[in-house]
């Protein structure tokens, strides 16, 4: 399951903004970018200064991978994926992309 829904995005689509992602692939990527990303924070956040730059690294890697599944998502409920940059509205921006995620998708 890791590997299908967290690694396979990584891998095989990191910069893919082309086709859909369903919900369930989308949610599922967001559970195991939380894992992953809590228990990375808690391993390197023993190593300080060092610990924190990697950290940070790996945030920025997963960058286009994250913007990606979110393009496919919006576009498989059958809204275009430029509503992304409703993201650079603070709070409304976010509330409104979590709506538009939850909804079905389109045939």
């Amino acid at each position: 399951m890791f590997n299908t829904y967290f690694l396979d995005v990584i891998k095989n689509h990191y910069i893919d903004f082309v086709g859909k992602a369903t919900r369930k692939q989308f949610w599922l990527w967001v559970l195991w970018y939380i894992i992953v990303f809590v228990v990375l924070s808690l391993v390197l956040g023993f190593l300080g200064k060092v610990g924190q730059t990697i950290y940070w690294l790996c945030c920025l890697a997963v960058i286009l991978p994250s913007l990606g599944i979110q393009a496919r998502r919006l576009r498989d409920g059958g809204f275009s994926p430029w509503l992304l940059l409703l993201l650079l509205l603070p709070v409304l921006g976010a509330l409104i992309l979590l709506i538009l995620y939850l909804l079905p998708s389109k045939k």
